[in-house]
């Protein structure tokens, strides 16, 4: 989607920027999700409300990318 965005200039180089950079967490957010998901589960807002800055879908979309096995 982001693609597309960009492809037909609805999004800027730097905002297709800022949200690829934004799937960067540090060790301490790393942890935190981790610690968290193992005390909730997949309650994704409940975890990005304890993660200043972060959203939901961030959070499970590094999650996923991360843990996922469907490989």
């Amino acid at each position: 989607m982001t693609a597309l965005l960009f492809l037909f200039g609805i999004l800027s180089d730097a905002e297709e920027t800022s949200q690829n950079s934004k799937l960067e967490f540090s060790e301490d957010e790393e942890t935190l999700i981790t610690r968290m998901f193992n005390l909730v589960g997949e309650r994704w807002s409940l975890i990005a409300g304890r993660i200043p800055g972060r959203t939901a879908e961030e959070i499970e979309k590094y999650w996923t990318s991360r843990y996922s096995t469907s490989e």
